[in-house]
């Protein structure tokens, strides 16, 4: 048997016969499993590989969960919440987890209560309902959250449109600004057009952001129009040779107009 000094144990002997156990200072027993012996003469503690490899095994329940007339036999782990539950009963049951109430022992549970916490063992039986109120609520707000992406596709829609026509705009400006006399029905069809899309935005129904953004999309198209009428009264004003007749007050360019 080899001693080896240790600065906090004293005189710690150490043997080499596996699981066999030491004596160390005071008479108490050091077993080999504990304690390690370092190349360099020190006598540090080992690690207990063994701690993590006794994990507690959490055992598997069969649970009978009745549904109007049919009865679900479900398997799930005893330490599972009530929340996993209705998941997994929503494959049998065609119910959104969100929808469903389950009872046990007379008593509703809530999603986050554990099964094992609330006494649910293997064998164990409850009762599954319909939670009307939550599903005509979450119904409610599918159909709102359903109407504000249509408004927002069609509003996304009709901006493409808009921008298509401010392109045609700025093209007539350039001419018109240049001294070019325009066919008038082209100026007519761009109105016509734009005044198309206001009664597009018009039929749009929507809140908040959506309803913000229409608005803003119903002032610029009123813009673009007021600009297509003293566009107009300019190109009236061009001979047909193309010179340009004086005109009283000048006008706004279309770059220098705030749509905003």
């Amino acid at each position: 048997m080899l001693g080896v000094k240790s600065r906090n144990l004293g005189t710690v002997p150490v043997t080499t016969t596996r699981g066999a156990a030491t004596t160390g200072s005071g008479g108490r027993e050091v077993g080999m499993a504990a304690w390690d012996l370092r190349p360099c003469g020190m006598l540090v503690q080992k690690r207990n590989s063994d701690v993590h490899q006794n994990k507690t095994i959490v055992p598997t329940i069969r649970v009978k969960v009745k549904y109007g007339s049919s009865y679900h036999e479900v398997h799930i782990k005893s330490q599972a919440t009530f929340g996993e539950l209705k998941k997994m009963l929503a494959g049998p049951t065609g119910l959104n987890p969100l929808d469903q109430k389950l009872v046990y022992k007379d008593k509703e549970r809530d999603s986050k209560t554990y099964l094992d916490a609330a006494g649910v063992t293997d064998g164990s039986r409850m009762l599954l309902f319909i939670d009307i109120l939550t599903q005509e609520k979450r119904v409610l707000e599918n159909v709102k959250t359903a109407k504000i992406d249509k408004a927002s596709t069609q509003l996304l829609e009709i901006s493409s449109e808009i921008d298509k026509l401010v392109k045609q705009v700025g093209n007539l400006e350039i001419e018109i600004y240049g001294g070019k006399k325009v066919v008038e029905k082209a100026l007519l069809n761009l109105i016509e057009l734009l005044m198309s899309q206001l009664i597009k935005l018009d039929g749009i129904v929507a809140d908040g952001d959506v309803k913000l953004q229409r608005r803003m999309q119903v002032k610029r198209v009123q813009k673009y129009i007021e600009f297509l009428d003293m566009l107009k009264i300019r190109n009236s004003k061009i001979a047909s040779n193309g010179n340009e007749c004086n005109v009283r007050a000048p006008l706004q360019r279309l770059n220098k107009i705030s749509f905003e």
